[in-house]
């Protein structure tokens, strides 16, 4: 990435969740946005995330992430009957992030996508029209691998989370920390 460089960073929050999981460490947003604030000028930076029953685990991370920098996106799960009398949920916020990436392509070069999901290969084929560079960030190295073949193969470039753990990773000793501090407030 080129110093001078305008990025826009889209985060799909249950994926990263989902990937940096399987690479056995969590993801501390504050490093994140202190590492791709050195390889370019940060124009905005967006997390999209579903909620449901256990939103309440996850309020104090969409609280810290809307007040420090991030745009945050949030969607509802949807449930439905599948016509044999199963419930099913519908968990997509691929359409929020996609129009968000869409909206601010033309004042960027080079959008960062936090996701594995091919779903959104029609998307970084958009983007790419529009100008902005796209690199793709998971991972290959999860078992199993938690990237599509046809997303990272889109992508300009795709950059592997794992060799992000040292710049953006939490501990789990930190993890252990933060997680009695939230505790005891």
């Amino acid at each position: 990435m080129i110093p001078s460089e305008k990025l826009a960073l889209f985060v799909d929050g249950p994926s990263l969740h989902h990937t940096a999981k399987g690479l056995d460490f969590s993801i501390d947003f504050k490093r994140l946005l202190a590492e791709f604030g050195t390889r370019g000028v940060l124009v905005r930076a967006y997390y999209a995330t579903i909620i449901a029953e256990e939103f309440q685990t996850t309020r104090p991370l969409i609280d810290w992430l809307d007040y420090n920098g991030f745009t945050v996106r949030t969607s509802s799960v949807k449930e439905f009957d599948d016509g044999q009398g199963r419930r099913k949920f519908k968990r997509n916020i691929g359409i929020e992030l996609a129009v968000d990436a869409l909206e601010i392509a033309k004042h960027v070069d080079h959008t960062l996508l936090f996701s594995g999901d091919g779903d959104f290969r029609p998307l970084v084929k958009a983007l790419q029209r529009l100008g902005p560079r796209v690199t793709v960030v998971s991972s290959m190295r999860t078992k199993p691998t938690v990237v599509a073949d046809e997303l990272r193969r889109q992508a300009d470039t795709f950059l592997e989370l794992d060799d992000l753990k040292a710049a953006i990773g939490r501990t789990k000793e930190e993890s252990r920390m933060r997680n009695q501090r939230d505790e005891f407030s």
